[in-house]
């Protein structure tokens, strides 16, 4: 798998959130914790494209 940069504008909110989960260990860092939700969806919306 080729792994690919993005730069994305995230809503203040959004970041503090995510930086939420990073303080309860939940992830390690923001991109794993959005890499995540991101693959969740994809499953949960059956459009994988590999």
């Amino acid at each position: 798998m080729i792994i690919q940069t993005l730069n994305v504008r995230i809503p203040k909110e959004t970041v503090l959130w995510l930086d939420s989960l990073i303080n309860r260990g939940i992830y390690k860092s923001r991109s794993e914790a959005i890499r995540d939700y991101v693959r969740k969806y994809i499953e949960k919306e059956g459009k994988t494209n590999e």
